[in-house]
């Protein structure tokens, strides 16, 4: 999860995946998973391939998103200052099918096989990758403002009146909830960027959403300007919303329920062992889904290098990968 924030000063990169500092407070089941966002280039995790823990993956990806808070302003998002939700759904909406060969890296990993499993060759059942648009909903709840500094707690409970919103739950749904500009939450832009974790539902469904705050209101330290865009068209000043937000995303669908799907040895998903490359292989970099720019950052693919493993932004097969 990208709970990832630049730690200024810090001498010595944080791990590679950046697990959490620490459990915040009001935490849900599981401590938020996060992405470590220290910009000294972090290398890919040292704990080896990803494995299976026995839980559920995502198999039929469906996001939805909420706006939580009147500060958003109208229906029509008038407070948005960078343009950080139609961006955001932007990016969502164009990831699926055959034009995405980014986020198609993680359809190798799966559910139903032996706990220790980390190559599934065509066993169980695998992480899906959508055929079409794979957000279902979008939602403004301006009923109250938002805290200035949500707990967690509030969060998962923002989540579970988004999920009740649109009638829907389990482990194919993503709930994102989108903090307006000013709200930030204890840890951000200093220990982290945004976390996903998972809650449950009034009928005791399982939920998992995910934490993104404004990410522009911490710059450089959540992914401003982190891949040169040359003539892409792709704005600098806010890649941070697509880089953290595919970084969630794809370790939503692998490990909806921290840390029982696809995890290393030292807990780290798959877009923490590929957080904040700046250089060489799996280096983030500007790619085309669907027609459309974007800038994003690798994910762990563990058949690379001969099943080796490694950081890929791109995916067809087993084979053709890079």
């Amino acid at each position: 999860m990208l709970r990832s924030a630049l730690v200024a000063g810090c001498a010595t990169a944080l791990a590679a995946a950046g697990l959490a500092l620490s459990a915040p407070a009001g935490a849900s089941e599981l401590a938020p998973h996060h992405m470590n966002a220290h910009k000294a280039a972090a290398a890919a995790s040292s704990s080896g391939n990803m494995a299976y823990g026995g839980g559920n993956v995502v198999t039929n990806p469906n996001i939805y998103i909420v706006y939580w808070g009147n500060q958003w302003g109208t229906s029509s998002l008038t407070n948005d200052p960078s343009g950080e939700a139609p961006l955001q759904l932007s990016f969502f909406q164009h990831a699926y099918g055959s034009g995405d060969t980014w986020s198609n890296s993680q359809t190798q990993y799966c559910q139903g096989v032996a706990v220790g499993t980390t190559q599934c060759n065509g066993a169980g059942t695998a992480v899906g990758h959508p055929s079409a648009n794979p957000v279902k909903g979008t939602w403004l709840d301006s009923s109250a403002k938002t805290p200035s500094r949500p707990s967690t707690s509030a969060i998962a409970a923002e989540a579970v009146k988004a999920a009740a919103h649109f009638g829907i739950s389990g482990d194919n749904v993503q709930v994102i909830v989108d903090l307006p500009t000013g709200v930030a939450p204890s840890g951000f832009k200093t220990q982290w960027c945004a976390w996903h974790d998972h809650t449950t539902t009034g009928s005791g469904a399982d939920l998992p959403y995910t934490n993104m705050p404004y990410l522009t209101d911490a710059g450089a330290s959540c992914g401003a300007n982190f891949v040169a865009t040359g003539s892409s068209g792709v704005n600098g000043a806010t890649e941070g919303v697509t880089i953290v937000g595919g970084h969630e995303y794809a370790e939503t669908i692998t490990d909806p329920a921290p840390s029982s799907g696809w995890v290393d040895g030292s807990g780290a998903e798959t877009g923490d062992k590929c957080a904040w490359i700046s250089s060489g292989q799996g280096a983030s970099s500007i790619v085309s889904l669907n027609g459309a720019n974007f800038a994003v950052q690798s994910l762990w693919s563990n058949n690379f290098n001969g099943n080796a493993g490694g950081c890929v932004v791109s995916y067809t097969s087993a084979t053709n990968q890079h």
